[in-house]
């Protein structure tokens, strides 16, 4: 993908299900829908994403982990989405990919993807608004048995609201995506957009690496002015 955001292995669907109980599964949906709009008039929107803002600041998709010992991967994430945003449900038709994280805990990340209309898109938002938990920080869902400890994120709801991610580039070329990409984002989000962006071809390979390296200088300079000169 870039130096800048780092491969990930990519697994099958088949593969991520026989991977054995030391492993946990994250589902997250990315919901989108074609913008004819401009901004100001001469920007094309080309497409609107939804992604949420967590309480920790961290951007990311709706879902969380799913407990594969009680529910299916759709079912888990459509009990999450249920409650964050309404009446929408997705099936393994609208599956995406399996990548293999980095880090202390052996986790599979499963990404879905479904286009739908502007109108749907924002009805969407209308009812993430309008949802029980909207803008509170609470605890785990009811249910089943809560996931290991170790995964003290799993199936929570910690979101303050959607965003939608501006898929343009201003004539700076740091405003609209290359500054949302300098944002923060939760374990393999910004790997999982840039992905869902190029395999859907929401966007050219050449302009997302364009904005992946406009967005590390940007978080270059911002942190040298952060940090004592050394002269």
């Amino acid at each position: 993908m870039s130096a800048a955001v780092p491969e990930l292995k990519q697994i099958s669907r088949v593969e991520a299900m026989r991977l054995g109980p030391g492993w946990s599964h994250s589902c997250h949906a990315m919901l989108y829908a074609a913008n004819p709009g401009q901004l100001f008039g001469r920007i094309p929107m080309r497409f609107s994403v939804l992604m949420q803002m967590r309480f920790d600041g961290l951007l990311g998709f709706p879902g969380g982990f799913v407990d594969r010992r009680f529910w299916s991967l759709e079912d888990g994430l459509n009990r999450v989405l249920d409650l964050g945003l309404g009446c929408l449900r997705l099936t393994e038709a609208d599956y995406l990919s399996s990548h293999l994280t980095e880090g202390p805990h052996r986790v599979v990340a499963h990404l879905y993807a479904r286009q739908l209309t502007l109108e749907q898109l924002h009805a969407v938002e209308i009812s993430a608004v309008h949802s029980r938990d909207h803008g509170l920080e609470v605890g785990p869902l009811p249910g089943p048995r809560p996931p290991p400890r170790g995964l003290a994120l799993a199936l929570q709801r910690w979101v303050l609201g959607l965003v939608r991610v501006p898929l343009y580039t201003q004539k700076d070329r740091v405003g609209g995506f290359p500054n949302f990409l300098s944002n923060a984002f939760i374990s393999t989000a910004k790997y999982q957009l840039l992905f869902a962006l190029k395999v859907l071809n929401m966007m050219p390979e050449e302009k997302l690496a364009e904005a992946v390296a406009a967005a590390t200088e940007k978080q270059k300079k911002a942190l040298e002015k952060l940090l004592p000169s050394s002269s």
